[in-house]
């Protein structure tokens, strides 16, 4: 089983297009929406939900009221702000406290330093995760609630549900639409896989990006091949791109034009190579070529 992860150094660089096009040229593949604070890799596939779980990446403090005896311990030591006196109008209580659920970071502080035992920790729902079918095949992927954290448990778990179901359903490839940038999310949608495919665009910002990602495959020792989306934009760029991407040992596996088909493939709710078989799609059909013939390579 091989596991290739589609990652740019920021978002809008066509990553979840390209992805989306991997995932409908690939046979016998699992495919994973990884990019959780902004998935919508499912606006491309469409998956009906199958199997639907709640997802939860740490605990949050709850005051019990019965115990509480309002001596403000909690406050005191609380960082976050997140300690409040309810209003006694709406109690008929003088100090009564609560914990704002979006304030708490569930460090456990308050309940270490209350004298009366009175804060419990709770599982906090920070999203749901979604087993999925689509018309090419299984997809994982997931909904992380509004300001909710954890995005890097939620993408390893998504990682180690899509290995479980290429397992089960004997898939010999995953197919990753990992994070942008170089944050926790990116290294959980990298950490372990065989592959990645960086995605990048022909700019300044662009190449900034592709230089910092490029360095945290190296640290994280995956693979990495650049392809440069939308390089006839800056020919000059696109040509700085690849010699950039040659000193660090990786090799340019895509060019690919500029087109509105792209969009317009988008608005239909499918991936450009079914949408058109123009030359933006025959570039996007020869750079998966590459892709596996590297992969395969390297086994």
């Amino acid at each position: 089983m091989k596991e290739i992860v589609v990652i740019s150094g920021k978002g809008g660089t066509g990553k979840t297009s390209l992805a989306g096009c991997f995932a409908a040229m690939a046979k016998n593949a699992v495919v994973a929406d990884c990019d959780v604070d902004a998935a919508d890799l499912h606006l491309i596939l469409g998956p009906e939900i199958k199997q639907e779980h709640k997802f939860s990446g740490g605990k949050k403090a709850r005051i019990v009221t019965d115990k509480c005896r309002g001596c403000g311990r909690c406050a005191d030591v609380c960082e976050f702000g997140a300690v409040a006196i309810e209003d006694p109008e709406k109690t008929g209580i003088e100090r009564r406290f609560v914990i704002d659920e979006i304030s708490c970071e569930g460090c456990g502080v308050c309940r270490y330093f209350c004298p009366f035992g009175a804060i419990e920790f709770e599982e906090a729902i920070n999203g749901r995760w979604f087993l999925s079918e689509t018309r090419f095949g299984p997809m994982l992927h997931a909904e992380l609630g509004a300001g909710e954290e954890n995005s890097g448990k939620l993408v390893s778990l998504l990682r180690k549900e899509a290995k479980r179901t290429a397992e089960e359903q004997k898939k010999d490839l995953i197919i990753v639409d990992g994070s942008p940038g170089i944050g926790c999310p990116v290294i959980a949608s990298l950490a372990g896989a065989d592959f990645s495919v960086i995605v990048t665009e022909p700019t300044i910002s662009g190449l900034h990006d592709l230089s910092r990602v490029a360095e945290l495959t190296k640290q994280l020792g995956i693979p990495a091949a650049v392809c440069i989306n939308k390089y006839d934009i800056n020919e000059s760029k696109s040509a700085e791109i690849e010699s950039e991407s040659s000193s660090k040992g990786m090799s340019v596996v895509g060019r690919i034009e500029y087109d509105k088909a792209v969009t317009e493939a988008q608005i239909k709710g499918v991936s450009l190579v079914e949408y058109t078989d123009n030359a933006a799609a025959g570039q996007i059909k020869d750079t998966w070529r590459k892709v596996l013939d590297t992969v395969n390579t390297k086994q």
